[in-house]
C-alpha cells in the first residue's frame, strides 16, 4: 500500500499533489487542512484518512477527528495534529504514547519535516511530513510518501514542492 502523507496545507492546495499523489493507495492528512476544498482536492486523488488540526473549523471538525489510530497492513498507526517530538511528546500524549506506542506515529503543526526513530519509545516510527501550504516559517512545502507491506513501512521519499514565498517587509 503506498500512502501520501501530507499536513499544514492551511487552505492551499498544490496542484503538484495530483502527480505525487496519483499513484497512492491513500492519502493522510495530519491536520491543519483549512479549508475543506483541500480535503475534497485530495479525496479526487485517492482515499483520504485525517485529523483536524488547531486552524481548523467546524466544518473539517465534522469529518475529521483530533487523534486517529487505526492498523495499516500489519502497521500500528496513530496521527494526530499537535503530538510534539520525540524525548517532547505534548502533555496530554506523552503517558498514552510511553505505555502503548503506535509503530508509527505522525503529527504535523511545526512545519518542520522530521521522521526519526523514538528508540526510548519500543523503536516507534515518527513522521512530521513538514507543511505543504504557504504559511508558516518553514523553507520548503514539503510532503512523504511511503510503502507499507506485510508490516513494514519501506521507501520513504520526501518530496519537495518548491520554496515558501517569503512575503517581504516594506
Amino acid at each position: 500500500m503506498k500512502i501520501g502523507l501530507i499536513s499544514d496545507t492551511h487552505s492551499f492546495f498544490d496542484i503538484q499533489l495530483r502527480s505525487y499523489f496519483s499513484d497512492c493507495d491513500e492519502i493522510w492528512h495530519a491536520g491543519d487542512f483549512g479549508a475543506i476544498q483541500v480535503a475534497e482536492e485530495l479525496k479526487k486523488i485517492a482515499p483520504l484518512r485525517g485529523v483536524y488540526g488547531n486552524i481548523d473549523g467546524q466544518e473539517i471538525r465534522q469529518h475529521y477527528p483530533l487523534h486517529l489510530r487505526f492498523t495499516c497492513e500489519g502497521i500500528d498507526v496513530w496521527m494526530t495534529h499537535i503530538g510534539g517530538i520525540p524525548g517532547r511528546y505534548c502533555l496530554p500524549l506523552r503517558k498514552n504514547i510511553m505505555k502503548n506506542p503506535p509503530d508509527l506515529f505522525i503529527c504535523g503543526h511545526s512545519h518542520i519535516l522530521k521522521i526519526v526513530r523514538d528508540k526510548e519509545c519500543k523503536n516507534m516510527l515518527y513522521m512530521n511530513p513538514g507543511a505543504a501550504g504557504k504559511q508558516g516559517f518553514q523553507q520548503y512545502r514539503t510532503v512523504v510518501t511511503f510503502e507499507i507491506s506485510q508490516s513494514k513501512l519501506s521507501n520513504a521519499q520526501v518530496v519537495h514542492l518548491g520554496e515558501l514565498e517569503k512575503k517581504s517587509s516594506a
